[in-house]
Order: C-alpha cells, then sequence, then structure tokens
C-alpha cells in the first residue's frame, strides 16, 4: 500500500463536475479505487453479503497513480482513499462531493484526535480511514547499530542494505527534516539546500519500493529501511527482530481518508460503505489485517493487547510526528529532483 506525493499538474490538467447524482433508495454496484493490501477481501464480502450490493475493488500504490486514473475518468469511482494532502488538493478544486453524514452515523467511533485536521477542519468531504507513521526498520541480528535517525541509515557502510518507499514526497521529507527544515516548506530554495543530501543519500539504496517494502526485509536482500508503519507492525509480528524506530529528526504521519470522488455513480452505496466500515467488529477485521493505526477507537477497545503493544502500530512516547500539507506547483519540482539524482 502505498502513497506517492501529488502531482498538481495532474489534479489542475482535468475539470470534473459534481454532476446531478442523487442518492437512490438502492445501488447495487460500489465501485472502490483503494490503496493494494488494505482492505480485506472478506470485509468486502460482508458488505455485498449484507447489502446485496457488488465491490468492484481496484488498487494502486501511490496517490500519484490514484490521480492519473481518477480525473480523467468522470464517473467511474464512487470510494476513494487519498492520503491527507491529497485532500486537502482535491476540496481546493471542488474534486469531492460532500459527505452526507447523516447516513453516516458510525462516525461518531473515530476518536476526536483523528478529527479536524487542517486538511478538512470540518470533516465535510472525507473520513480517516487509517493512519500511521513512516519510520526506519532494522533487522537488529545483522545491524548492530545505534540507528536513531536517517544520518545512521544512510551511511556508506550500509550501501545496497537498504529498503526505501519509493515515493518522492516521502524521501524529500526525509532531507527537510534531516536539514531542520519543516516537511511542508517545499520552495525551490530548500530544494536546492537538501540536494547535497539526496546525492549521497540515493546511491546507497538497494530497492525502492512503495507496495511492500517489508519483502526485502523479510527476504534478507537488505537489513534496514524506512517503510510504512504498518509494514512494519506486520514485520514485527512475524518476528521480534525487526526493530521499528521513529526518527529522531521527525516522520511523516499519514492520515489516509476515505472520500467520495465527485461525479460518483453511487454515492448512496458510497455512504453505506463507508458506515459499514467504521463499525466496530468491522474495523477490527481490517486492523487484524493491516495493522496500522486504528482511528476508529471503538475498534480499537475489541483488538488484543498484543495488537495494541506493536510498537509500529501504535508508537509510545511523544514522537514528533508532522502530517503533509498540499504543496501545490511546487510538487512538479519534487519529482524533477528525484528524476535527475536517480538518473546519475
Amino acid at each position: 500500500m502505498k502513497r506517492m506525493h501529488i502531482i498538481t499538474a495532474l489534479v489542475c490538467a482535468v475539470f470534473i463536475t459534481l454532476g446531478g447524482n442523487s442518492f437512490a433508495a438502492q445501488s447495487k454496484t460500489l465501485n472502490l479505487f483503494c490503496w493494494s493490501e488494505y482492505i480485506p477481501q472478506a470485509v468486502l464480502d460482508g458488505f455485498t453479503k449484507e447489502t446485496g450490493t457488488k465491490v468492484n475493488y481496484e488498487t494502486y500504490g501511490s496517490n500519484e497513480e490514484m490521480l492519473a486514473k481518477l480525473l480523467p475518468s468522470k464517473g467511474k469511482y464512487d470510494l476513494i482513499v487519498p492520503s491527507e494532502y491529497v485532500v486537502e488538493a482535491l476540496i481546493k478544486r471542488n474534486k469531492l462531493e460532500p459527505l452526507d453524514m447523516s447516513k453516516i452515523p458510525n462516525f461518531k467511533n473515530i476518536g476526536s484526535e483523528f478529527k479536524g485536521f487542517p486538511f478538512d477542519p470540518e470533516n465535510k468531504y472525507s473520513v480517516p480511514y487509517m493512519t500511521g507513521s513512516v519510520g526506519i526498520v532494522v533487522n537488529t541480528e545483522k545491524v548492530k547499530d545505534d540507528i536513531k535517525g536517517y544520518k545512521d541509515v544512510f551511511q556508506p557502510k550500509f550501501k545496497n542494505r537498504i529498503v526505501v518507499l519509493n515515493d518522492n514526497r516521502e524521501i524529500v521529507s526525509w532531507a527537510l527534516s534531516m536539514a531542520g527544515i519543516d516537511i511542508n516548506d517545499v520552495t525551490p530554495a530548500t530544494i536546492e539546500k537538501i540536494k547535497p543530501i539526496l546525492k549521497e543519500w540515493l546511491p546507497l539504496v538497494k530497492v525502492y519500493d512503495s507496495d511492500s517494502p517489508k519483502t526485502a526485509l523479510l527476504n534478507g536482500d537488505v537489513d534496514l529501511g524506512i517503510v510504512w508503519g504498518g509494514e512494519a507492525a506486520i514485520l514485527y509480528n512475524q518476528d521480534k527482530k525487526f526493530k521499528y524506530i521513529l526518527p529522531v529528526e521527525g516522520a511523516h504521519r499519514f492520515i489516509d481518508c476515505i472520500a467520495v470522488p465527485a461525479g460518483a455513480p453511487h454515492p448512496d452505496a458510497a455512504m453505506a460503505f463507508i458506515n459499514y466500515i467504521l463499525r466496530p467488529e468491522v474495523s477490527k477485521l481490517i486492523s487484524e489485517a493491516f495493522p496500522y493505526t486504528n482511528p476508529n477507537v471503538a475498534a480499537r477497545e475489541l483488538l488484543s493487547a498484543a495488537e495494541l503493544a506493536n510498537p509500529a502500530s501504535y508508537p509510545t512516547g511523544n514522537p514528533k510526528l508532522e502530517i503533509f500539507r498540499d504543496i501545490g506547483k511546487n510538487a512538479t519540482s519534487v519529482d524533477k529532483l528525484m528524476t535527475d539524482l536517480k538518473s546519475h
């Protein structure tokens, strides 16, 4: 599952009107466009069994991929699961339908700390689906160093032993943190400032993988890396030798939200599905399969003590975590920087 930074040009290039959709009494089809490895088949089957609504589930591996397919396809998808800064960008451009909260009473199960974020302060367009952090995983049987932050990962002695997310915005945010710059302060000047850092880092990386970065670690192809917290949680569950560390420089706290794109053909089914997955017992199934941080506090009460103690799912302490904001046209500069550096 995974998220690449938004390409604003894609958002701006295609205008999707809201259309004249009304909430029909019954819809027997739901077109869901979501991250890979994010919704268990049992949840989809349960919704179909209960409502008679067939779920067409299409997956993507990044926000960029989602936008590239979403924006030219008016009226194709009923639900999408964009990350927080993508929600912000889509709202600005009227690309999301307002939610009918009267049909989503289970929204009450979302914890107050996960409501009212700046990207959608009234939760008018989005419901938090899953959250988490981006941090460091270390195979402690292979790496004996005391790894605390990005500078400890990107060392010449670890060349070809590192996996990182295939996500330009993420990687740039790590370099910004390393330089003491806010992760949302993305300008031509700050990009130029971190360029030398990335020039040193990128040649050390063996694997770029946003879909399943845990695989290279499990297979022993690499010994450490920077991955999604949910992937790290799965590694920890399989073998306690995999240690999860939130970088001392600071880390991204992603908030993946479920939303209805403008022009959705079956908005009634979309509202029904959102309400369904917010049931505690259904949300629990999602956490069991994909152990990210669940914003559904009622579902958390159903999780085991071991699940709640997983340090990658529910980090303890007071880590420095920040959400991404929409950076507008500067996203293109991030792309260009990473493309140029990777080509050399």
